[in-house]
């Protein structure tokens, strides 16, 4: 008995209509009658063909299919983000006209025949942040021919940035208390660099990350001598633990707390309530993102809301622009500032 594997000529045979009319059914590239469509599939199945072959797409594309995502963090962290969720979301809206799959990476692993951004086949990359390990391979990749683009950081000159006014905003967040009267104000910021544990951050410690530095240069803009504790990632638990820190000396306690995440602020809330601290009375709490955080109520957030979709997507698009030989421009998003009830005047 054969063993041959049904092809797409065979089911345009047993459904009596043509190659080119029974690939598109599976592609879905052109319309086709309901019953055209039925016919072919039902022949399909009968023959136990399951579709093209992605390999052979492949190779007659000269591509893979595949655009790398390129994250600084462990990636368990980045499915407990609901800002990367939504922006990965974007990320392959924007792809999938070119019918690539998204190959989630490290920027570095220890783990033997692990793919990274050196020895997976890519077609592109978007890298989310640009520092530390990311930098040492960006010049090896783009020697390659893979076309880079980066999330919230800077991979220098000729590689596309998909930006937020980060500085900016979270200036815009402290301009709001420095009007309702806060003097004391301390920051918790994210991590500064990949490893960081938590803790106060000195003056002369290193901030590799982007959007911690811009966000603190933000909050500094207006409150130069803020204290900043910075998290050891973007979680509710980090928030309370560092929550916990800033508020552990009723003698220095400030009056407001920015915070760099909603994920963060949610857990400094947490903490002012174990300190029998009122949010807003006692205390003012400002975040970062606009996302819905379970657990919340009956506080909402005074925050910057950040269009994490349409970035992810703008960063899938200009990979796609690349891919057709285009060129693909650097896009800076804008934030906005959303009052809650977790602000208030100063006492």
């Amino acid at each position: 008995m054969s063993t041959r594997r049904a092809t797409i000529a065979d089911v345009a045979r047993e459904a009596r209509v043509s190659p080119s009319t029974a690939s598109v059914v599976f592609s879905g590239k052109t319309p086709v009658s309901d019953a055209t469509r039925r016919r072919v599939l039902d022949a399909a199945e009968a023959l136990g063909y399951t579709g093209p072959d992605p390999r052979a797409a492949s190779l007659r594309r000269g591509r893979s299919g595949i655009v790398g995502v390129v994250f600084e963090e462990h990636l368990g962290r980045t499915f407990q983000d609901p800002v990367k969720i939504l922006m990965m979301d974007g990320l392959t809206a924007g792809v999938a006209a070119q019918g690539a799959g998204l190959l989630l990476l490290r920027d570095h692993t220890d783990a033997d025949g692990e793919p990274t951004l050196m020895s997976a086949p890519l077609d592109a990359a978007v890298l989310v942040g640009c520092s530390g390990h990311l930098r040492e391979s960006l010049a090896a990749v783009r020697g390659r021919g893979i076309p880079v683009v980066v999330v919230e950081g800077d991979a220098g000159e000729g590689v596309p940035r998909i930006d937020l006014d980060n500085r900016e905003a979270q200036a815009r967040a402290l301009r709001h208390l420095a009007g309702l009267g806060h003097e004391h104000v301390a920051i918790v910021t994210l991590p500064p660099r990949a490893g960081w544990r938590r803790g106060w951050l000195a003056d002369d410690d290193t901030i590799d990350i982007d959007v911690t530095r811009d966000r603190l240069d933000g909050a500094r803009d207006v409150y130069p001598d803020a204290a900043a504790y910075a998290a050891a990632a973007s979680s509710i638990d980090e928030g309370l633990l560092a929550g916990r820190a800033v508020l552990a000396d009723s003698a220095v306690r400030p009056t407001a707390i920015a915070v760099q995440s909603d994920l963060l602020a949610a857990g400094v809330i947490r903490a002012a309530e174990e300190a029998g601290l009122r949010v807003p009375e006692d205390l003012s709490v400002t975040g970062f993102d606009g996302i819905v955080v379970d657990g919340l109520a009956p506080y909402e957030l005074t925050t910057l809301v950040q269009p994490a979709v349409d970035k992810g997507r703008a960063a899938g698009l200009a990979v796609a622009a690349m891919l057709a030989g285009e060129e693909a421009a650097s896009i800076l998003f804008t934030c906005v500032f959303r009052e809650g009830n977790t602000t208030a005047r100063a006492r």
